[in-house]
């Protein structure tokens, strides 16, 4: 009876938890972004640097959370293989509450003077240990319980909370804007999101007393490597699997950044945009990212985890060439189409992620594994991609040289999926 246990339907409270939990740790990571792109420029550095050098010195601060991410996979995947992904899942949420909630009511460069954004830089740090950690522990949860023939799709519920983060951030952003005038946003309008996210502390409570861990999570600690450290068992025993990994999920993020936050920047700074343009251009591409990320999970498990993600980068890296024209056209529309796109064909590569990444693993080391993975490709796709954008920018006065540096991270992520191919199925039952 427990041997089977892992194969039943996940039930609802597990992919509900999984979910929400997953959608409001997105939020508090991604309203970050946002401000990084429209307020943190002015408020936490000195009056009088150059508007590029604020941006790059804002998107610096937050590249940082993307440093700590591999730091928060390693070492909540340690906690979660250990003792379980319940656990792990619950101290990230905490943690990030905490953290998100300190950035709303730090004074900015004013009041403290330099020491505003290094406060800024540490407590975005532990916002990626936070999510460094919970991404696995949201995952696992749903597909350990998922049976095998349909892990793509019940693990796509998990990855929705990426648009679902994105959506609720701009949302936050937008409200606050139409409620106070330019002077009241700047001085504590847009602190509003960062407070509320003292209630993810409250629902990490909730969950630690009423959810239970899932059978295939406790019997981590008495199946195979008898390792104290499932991280030195990945990195001795995988550690070419992790750098695939790695290079697979490049692509996905520096697509999804450069769509979300230096477009953002781009086209109210460069272009003349509107704040409320490219914020809802964003929100409208994420909301349609949502189906589009479901549909793709459930055809992995009918196609194949490698065939559609290699799909969604081909189609990135060509589509890398359209989305700025469409965006220095000024025209709404065609800013929403090509934010909208972009982010459909990334939904391509994260719709079976999950699902593939935790079958390139062991279940001893899964959280580890996948977990580790998942936050290599982070930081170096992510975390650097508006800084370089922002650089390129600067130095060639142009968008197609981003357009190209997009298109070669999307054919680094296409062979490295392509040989996955082999080690993906070693570990799918």
């Amino acid at each position: 009876m427990a041997a089977a246990q892992p194969t039943a339907p996940p039930s609802v409270k597990v992919a509900a938890v999984a979910a929400a939990s997953a959608a409001i740790e997105w939020y508090d990571f991604f309203i970050y972004g946002t401000a990084a792109a429209l307020v943190f420029p002015k408020l936490f550095f000195a009056a009088g640097l150059p508007l590029f050098v604020a941006q790059i010195a804002a998107f610096s601060t937050f590249a940082v959370g993307f440093v700590a991410r591999p730091i928060g996979g390693a070492l909540f995947g340690h906690i979660g293989d250990l003792y379980g992904r319940k656990n792990a899942l619950v101290i990230a949420m905490v943690i990030m509450g905490l953290a998100t909630t300190a950035v709303g009511v730090l004074p900015g460069y004013a009041t403290l003077g330099i020491a505003a954004p290094l406060l800024l830089v540490v407590f975005r740090f532990v916002q990626g240990l936070a999510v460094g950690g919970q991404w696995g522990a949201a995952a696992l949860l749903t597909i350990e319980t998922a049976p095998p023939h349909r892990r793509g799709f019940y693990s796509s519920f998990v990855q929705i909370g990426v648009p679902l983060g994105v959506v609720l951030a701009n949302t936050v952003f937008l409200l606050t804007s139409a409620m106070f005038d330019a002077a009241g946003f700047f001085a504590w309008g847009w602190r509003i999101g960062f407070v509320l996210s003292v209630s993810l502390v409250l629902i990490g409570l909730y969950v630690h007393r009423t959810f239970e861990e899932p059978e295939g999570g406790r019997v981590i600690r008495d199946a195979g490597d008898k390792s104290p450290s499932p991280l030195w068992s990945v990195l001795r025993h995988h550690p070419g699997t992790l750098l695939l990994a790695g290079g697979a999920f490049v692509a996905n993020n520096v697509c999804f950044y450069i769509a979300i936050t230096y477009s953002v920047a781009y086209g109210t700074a460069t272009i003349g945009l509107s704040r409320e343009v490219l914020l809802f251009a964003v929100m409208f591409g994420s909301a349609v990212m949502i189906p589009a990320l479901i549909l793709s999970g459930a055809a992995s498990d009918r196609f194949g985890r490698r065939g559609i993600f290699m799909l969604g980068a081909l189609l990135s890296g060509a589509w890398a060439f359209a989305i700025f024209p469409l965006i220095e056209s000024g025209s709404p529309v065609a800013v929403a189409t090509g934010i909208t796109v972009s982010l459909i064909f990334v939904s391509m590569m994260y719709g079976p992620q999950a699902a593939l990444f935790a079958e390139l693993f062991p279940k001893h080391v899964r959280y580890s594994g996948a977990s580790l993975g998942y936050q290599i490709g982070a930081v170096v796709g992510g975390g650097l991609a508006p800084i370089i954008a922002t650089a390129l920018f600067a130095h060639y006065q142009s968008s197609v040289p981003i357009s190209f540096y997009l298109l070669a991270m999307c054919t680094l992520s296409l062979v490295c999926v392509f040989f996955l191919g082999r080690r993906a199925k070693e570990f799918a039952a």
